[in-house]
């Protein structure tokens, strides 16, 4: 089984890092103060383990990117982008603004005419993005149970073998799958946050999720 190094410390980076213990995975969550992680660490076992962003994306043999979106670049600057050539990326991040949102809607970086992976994959080429996890909140990233049927994961990216290995592991964490296609379909994921969080603020829901409903 394939190891899986984050780079994050987050409620996402936990989350998700406690999801591939759960599922059997060896993880390695990255961060710049392992202290803040020491809780989690006990708590998810001897799978479990912490370390810097570099050494987090030489562990994974699978990265999961989960900061904020305006410091992702930053973030995989330190993790050292050689460390993650030719390996698949993850990409939970979403472009948040720091301006509040507006009647509850949150304000993005990005235009509608590049999306956040887009930048990333830009700048880092060798590394095989797929966005994923960005369109649902982290209390039901992992085997999510809802009355209507499994809920759907949108994702995206340019590398097929790379989104087929995600595939299988949102398989595993209880989602059906919409491939959007290449990275450029970012462009319409990653607003889905601003959709999913709107009955949030509004409505303080938080537990909801998508689905397409195919004939």
């Amino acid at each position: 089984m394939k190891k899986i190094g984050i780079l994050g410390s987050g409620a996402v980076a936990k989350t998700l890092g406690s999801g591939f213990v759960k599922h059997g995975y060896e993880v390695m969550l990255g961060t710049r103060d392992t202290g803040k992680l020491s809780d989690w660490k006990t708590n998810a076992g001897d799978k479990a383990s912490t370390g810097s962003f570099e050494e987090a994306a030489k562990f994974g043999d699978i990265i999961v990117l989960a900061v904020k979106g305006g410091a992702a670049a930053d973030v995989i600057d330190m993790a050292g982008p050689q460390n993650m050539a030719g390996k698949t990326l993850i990409d939970a991040t979403n472009p948040i603004a720091e301006a509040p949102p507006q009647d509850g809607v949150l304000k993005f970086f990005t235009s509608l005419d590049e999306s956040l992976m887009e930048k990333l994959q830009a700048r880092f080429p060798a590394v095989h993005f797929v966005k994923a996890f960005n369109s649902v909140g982290n209390a039901m990233m992992v085997n999510p149970v809802y009355k209507q049927g499994m809920p759907t994961m949108f994702i995206c990216g340019n590398n097929d073998a790379a989104k087929q290995e995600v595939s299988g592991i949102l398989e595993q964490f209880g989602w059906e799958i919409a491939d959007m296609g290449k990275a450029a379909a970012a462009r319409a994921i990653e607003p889905l946050c601003m959709l999913w969080c709107i009955p949030g603020f509004i409505n303080n829901q938080w537990t909801h999720a998508f689905k397409l409903v195919k004939e």
